[in-house]
């Protein structure tokens, strides 16, 4: 068996090695490019519109509904103990590194929605489907790759979205409780059943309360943090941008790291934080309330802004000013410590809180990805099968150990970002020409300067 999980774990480090990395990073450079920097031109737009009342247009949620489902799948733990394994593994700098992966994921996140959105279907029951599967299949013309697609993001769903997320839960609650994981896994289940039996506007429902609580929650502690350490904030910045292109020396319990490290370890926690390139956040975008694939387009491009540019740079900042990632510790553990000694026990209890509702949120919203991967590949039977499946290995989950199924679900997620990221270049002009003819019709015409909805 240990010989099997090797091999599956070499499988894994190749299929996430530099050539899939330099991909993502490139394809959203490419579509930085070909949009025109559309991240940076209309990002004050875009926030706009996360808030905005109009939706019109064919949909099942609005663009806020999208956007939350969006955030409840990516904000999660990987926000916590995905940073801190970058800085553990490659110093502060690698959260400079994942700024700028985020920068151009922006632009890849922007890309998957307009064209989730341009092909999206409505299913038997009146529902909207939309997705990688959809643009493969209805723009591209490769009903291949959508399968594809569709069978990787399937296979990913149970694993990096639900066991994983269940049983991080299931160790952060039964340390600081001692609670047993059985009994956690019962409770996660039975709210999991209650919001996903209820479809798509459930979830929405729920996590438009539950993200922005959760978010909420862990930016007062850690600016409570911060402002408490200020006199070490200017140092703390200056060590990010420093070690981010001379490499971090080695002190205390931390080893050092060079600059190619603190590059590697900074794309890829990036790209797991945000997801932008693996195409699962246009599932939910595909769903909003619009007629307009530029509009919920910019609102999901947000999602990668306030995942990693606000959520993950405050872990960041708080393990720099505490200067807690000299310790030696790595993960969630490393930043329990900097949030304890910010906050003392309260700090404690306040990471149990967030790593737990941060996975929950991540259950419901890779519950939806998941469900439409299966509805492709099956033409929508057998739908409550799955949601009985998924409630099922939520406890599963939070009750067994997951090396294993980490391997296989990390697999899986750079299955799922190949075909999408192929779909992605080949339909880049096609983007970049309806791009501007909606930035033209609009956000440039005098009616939309008028009613306030232009730049």
């Amino acid at each position: 068996m240990q010989t099997f999980t090797q091999y599956l774990s070499n499988v894994r480090d190749l299929l996430w090695g530099p050539w899939l990395l330099v991909l993502l990073v490139g394809t959203g450079a490419w579509l930085t490019l070909r949009l025109r920097g559309i991240q940076f031109r209309l990002l004050g737009h875009a926030l706009r519109l996360v808030v905005s009342r109009e939706h019109t247009g064919q949909g099942d949620i609005s663009h806020l509904g999208a956007l939350m489902i969006s955030l409840a799948a990516t904000v999660g733990v990987g926000n916590i103990a995905g940073v801190a394994t970058a800085v553990a593994s490659g110093g502060p700098g690698a959260v400079v590194w994942m700024w700028i992966t985020a920068l151009f994921g922006m632009a890849t996140k922007y890309s998957e929605a307009f064209l989730a959105v341009r092909f999206r279907e409505v299913n038997r029951e009146g529902e909207i489907s939309g997705g990688p599967m959809y643009y493969l299949k209805n723009g591209m013309r490769s009903p291949r790759l959508a399968t594809a697609f569709a069978f990787f993001g399937a296979m990913a769903a149970f694993g990096i979205g639900n066991m994983v997320q269940a049983n991080t839960t299931a160790d952060a609650i039964h340390g600081a409780t001692g609670l047993p994981p059985a009994l956690i896994g019962i409770f996660l289940a039975v709210i999991t059943w209650l919001v996903i039996v209820g479809g798509v506007k459930r979830i929405a429902k729920v996590v438009i309360l539950l993200v922005p609580a959760m978010v909420g929650f862990y930016f007062l502690g850690s600016i409570f943090i911060i402002l408490r350490f200020a006199e070490n904030l200017p140092q703390g910045i200056a060590l990010l941008f420093e070690s981010a292109f001379t490499g971090t020396a080695a002190v205390g319990g931390f080893a050092g790291a060079t600059v190619a490290q603190a590059i590697s370890f900074g794309v890829a926690r990036g790209l797991f934080s945000n997801e932008s390139g693996l195409g699962s956040a246009p599932i939910a975008a595909a769903a909003a309330k619009t007629d307009q694939p530029g509009r919920q387009a910019l609102v999901s491009m947000t999602g990668t802004f306030i995942d990693t540019l606000v959520v993950c740079s405050l872990t960041g900042l708080v393990l720099a000013v505490t200067q807690v990632w000299q310790s030696g510790q790595t993960g969630a553990q490393l930043t329990q410590s900097a949030f304890e000694l910010g906050m003392g026990p309260i700090g404690e209890a306040l990471i149990t809180l967030a790593v737990a509702t941060f996975a929950l949120s991540t259950i419901l919203g890779w519950g939806y990805y998941g469900e439409k991967c299966f509805e492709y590949l099956t033409r929508q039977r057998g739908i409550l099968i799955y949601r009985y499946a998924w409630v099922a290995f939520v406890f599963i989950g939070a009750a067994m150990n997951l090396e294993l199924v980490w391997i296989i679900s990390d697999a899986m997620n750079a299955l799922m970002a190949v075909p999408n990221l192929i779909g992605l270049l080949v339909l880049s002009n096609l983007l970049a020409r309806e791009t501007r003819a909606f930035e033209r019709e609009f956000l440039e015409s005098p009616s939309s300067r008028k009613s306030g909805t232009g730049k």
